[in-house]
């Protein structure tokens, strides 16, 4: 049986207290998404330290983190992750957005994001997931599903339009 191998791209770097009480944001992610058996790598992206380009197919797939830096932004380490990203698109593997992980794969693929119009939002929100598009592996999957999530939020940045072919599958 193959063990699935995945990579964190950490666009963000470790708080103290994130570093103290979790050993780094890279634990929160494994803690996550992470099943026994799983080989999972990590990527300081922030910091310039990208997967080589032939070492992609190894992988099953990514996860993007969030970040204090805004998607939309021309940092080389950001416009060098958005060529990944555009790589990882056209061999079809896996990816996760999460905050500015979904913002940043938007640009990458055609979509807009950019600084909200109602400035910060932060505190407690609800989250709507669009069932019709969720695919569950059972019909009592299905029923597990809540219709909407609630999240704690904090970003100022948003995606106004999604890339062609993209299908929004839960929203705030």
């Amino acid at each position: 049986m193959k063990v699935g191998r995945y990579a964190v791209l950490l666009a963000a770097r470790d708080s103290e207290f994130v570093e103290k009480v979790y050993g780094g944001y890279f634990n929160v992610f494994i803690a996550a998404f992470g099943e026994e058996g799983e080989r999972w790598d990590l990527f300081r992206v922030v910091d310039d330290e990208f997967p080589d380009m032939s070492e992609l197919y190894k992988y099953d797939g990514f996860v993007i983190s969030g970040s204090p830096y805004d998607a939309y932004g021309n940092d080389y380490w950001i416009l060098k992750l958005c060529f990944l990203l555009q790589t990882l698109d056209a061999m079809e593997k896996k990816v996760l957005g999460i905050c500015f992980g979904h913002q940043v794969l938007c640009r990458s693929l055609g979509g807009k994001v950019g600084k909200a119009c109602s400035g910060w939002d932060i505190g407690l929100r609800t989250v709507k997931v669009v069932k019709d598009l969720w695919v569950p592996s059972s019909l009592e999957e299905l029923d597990e599903m809540p219709s909407s999530l609630s999240i704690i939020e904090c970003h100022q940045d948003e995606v106004f339009e999604v890339p062609m072919g993209a299908q929004v599958v839960a929203f705030s």
